[in-house]
Order: structure tokens, then sequence, then C-alpha cells
């Protein structure tokens, strides 16, 4: 079974545009725990308009009673973030190359160009944290070059991807022509992941319409982070229907 992994920044954002503690971001974890949730993900930035560095260390402590619990930190490995995933030790670190000052992630690695960096911060990762690794990746990206981009993650010692799924999302609503040929797009750079055995983890965009379709076409997915399309779920079917909703769907 894909492990689901909710994504908090969400009720984070609620709560800092009001200010306060509510909703209580540990309380709403919780609940979702309650309800067999086995995943949470967060994904703090520089200006902590979310999730921040309080929030980080809080629910790694909270975490701590839920060993069963995948605890997924992404970010962009600058040196704040680094000193961050080394001292909580998370069970997965997913890099992002997020710039500043986006609203939210819009791209994935360009693994030639940025080879050095990621060998470089994915080594301090392991001697440091002991965190598994997964690298956010665009298979658009790699349309020419996929089995070259599997030797440089490879090469990297990633242990996951995470397929940043935007542009199957778009194709999602748009018709069956474009729909397949997207799920083909990502189905290939999976299928090439799964030869080299590097974990396949997806996100970004996916929701209870969209999801089960995607599993079907990659089955071997590991896990899947939902956080916008979840919260927006709950507001209409609420938590309990939801959480029902995204796990029926990946069964």
């Amino acid at each position: 079974m894909t492990l689901l992994s909710i994504n908090i920044n969400k009720i984070a954002t609620l709560r800092n545009s009001r200010g306060g503690s509510e909703p209580n971001l540990l309380k709403f974890t919780e609940t979702l725990l309650s309800k067999d949730i086995k995943g949470i993900t967060i994904h703090p930035r520089p200006d902590e308009r979310h999730i921040t560095k309080k929030d980080a260390y809080e629910l790694s402590e909270l975490l701590e009673d839920y060993p069963l619990v995948e605890f997924n930190i992404e970010g962009r490995p600058t040196e704040e973030f680094l000193q961050l995933v080394t001292n909580i030790k998370p069970s997965q670190v997913t890099l992002v190359p997020d710039a500043p000052n986006v609203l939210t992630s819009n791209q994935g690695w360009d693994v030639f160009k940025e080879e050095k960096e990621l060998n470089h911060v994915i080594n301090i990762i392991r001697q440091q944290a002991g965190s598994r690794v997964s690298l956010f990746i665009n298979p658009y990206d790699y349309l020419e070059n996929g089995p070259r981009a599997l030797d440089f993650i490879v090469e990297s010692r990633a242990d996951r991807v995470e397929l940043y799924t935007e542009e199957y999302a778009k194709s999602f609503n748009l018709g069956e022509k474009e729909k397949e040929d997207s799920l083909q797009v990502f189905k290939n750079f999976a299928n090439l992941c799964l030869k080299r055995k590097i974990g396949v983890n997806a996100g970004h965009d996916l929701n209870a319409q969209n999801l089960r379709l995607f599993k079907e076409h990659i089955p071997h997915l590991k896990e899947v982070s939902i956080g916008h399309a979840f919260v927006r779920d709950c507001l209409y079917f609420g938590l309990d229907n939801s959480v029902h909703l995204y796990q029926d769907t990946l069964l």
C-alpha cells in the first residue's frame, strides 16, 4: 500500500493569518494520527510564512511517541535547513529547489547542473541525520535523457525521487489524450527508477479525483504527499470523510 503523508503547511498558514495558536498544529496532527495516518510532511521556508522552526521541533517531539509514523521534512538545502534536519533527524528529507520568493514548489532539480551541491548535501544528511533522502524531480525535464539522469541520482546516493506532478494534474482536466500522454511520461520515469532501485514518491496538486488513476499507472508508488487538496476536502466533507477518501483511493 502507498503511504499517505499529509502536508500540514496549510494548517500553519491558517493559524499564522490570525496570530495566536489556533488552529493548533499539534492538536491537528494528533487528530490525524488517531485516524491511522502514517505520514506527516512539513515544508518550512525561510520566511516562516507557515511552518516555523518552533513547529518543526515541537512536531518532532510529538512524533517520538509514534515510531511507526514517518516524518518528512521538505525544503531547499540551505545551511539553516540542513541544521534543522540534522538536529531533528526525520524519517525522510525531501530536497526541493525552491527559490525564497516562490508561493509553492514550482520546479524539480536539474541533476546535471546541481550534481555537486546535491552530492554534498546528501552526504551531510546521511552522515549527520541518518535520514532517507528524496529528490524532487520533474520527469518532463528528462524526456530525452532519463537514463542518464538516473545515473546521476544513483551516484548521488539519493534513496528516492518525489515526482513533481503538477503537469499530470493539469492534464487530468484537459482531455483523454493529454491525460494519457502525461501519465506515460511519469510512468516511463518511474519505471526507470524501479530498474535502478530508486524508490518513487509523488506530490503536488494530487487530489481525490486524479490520484487513483496515477496510482494505477505507477503501482510501485511508495508515498504520496498531499496538503492543499486534503485541507480543501476537509472543509467540504469533514476530516474523517477526507481521511477515508484518500486512504481508500490508495488501497
